[in-house]
């Protein structure tokens, strides 16, 4: 398959997108963005959320589980937008995001679902996963630099 540079940009505007928004979530989280724009606010108002779409594991997981998804984010986040080992990582991000869309359907509905955009950043992470070369990324420098 030929890359065109309007597939590389396109690709690389993926990654870009995939990683902001994930973080954006994080930073709600720890309240960086103004209460009108927020949907928890903080950390607290999270913790009750995740508790919220993971009801059907027990309630001592809840705050782990919302530790464990912020720094999964974190990470997530920044190595997307970088581009290293981002094939393993837009399959991590997807697998999240798919896990995330399970839980939010089970527990709040498909709506919310939909409203979060989870499906769609699930399916957009696969497909970058896919891709054959990732431009403007780490692991095209260090691909070049072991040559």
């Amino acid at each position: 398959m030929e890359h065109t540079n309007n597939n590389l940009y396109t690709q690389f505007f993926l990654r870009l997108t995939i990683g902001i928004t994930i973080l954006s979530a994080v930073a709600d989280r720890f309240g960086l963005w103004p209460a009108a724009n927020s949907v928890w606010g903080n950390m607290d108002n999270f913790i009750t959320y995740t508790g919220q779409i993971t009801s059907f594991l027990p309630t001592v997981m809840t705050k782990l589980n919302a530790y464990f998804a912020t720094v999964a984010e974190i990470i997530l986040g920044i190595l997307i937008i970088l581009g290293f080992k981002t094939r393993i990582v837009a399959i991590s991000c997807g697998t999240l995001l798919l896990i995330f869309a399970l839980s939010m359907t089970v527990t709040l509905g498909i709506k919310s679902t939909f409203d979060y955009s989870v499906w769609i950043g699930s399916a957009a992470s696969f497909l970058l996963a896919n891709q054959e070369k990732f431009a403007f990324s780490l692991d095209e420098v260090l691909k070049k630099r072991n040559k």
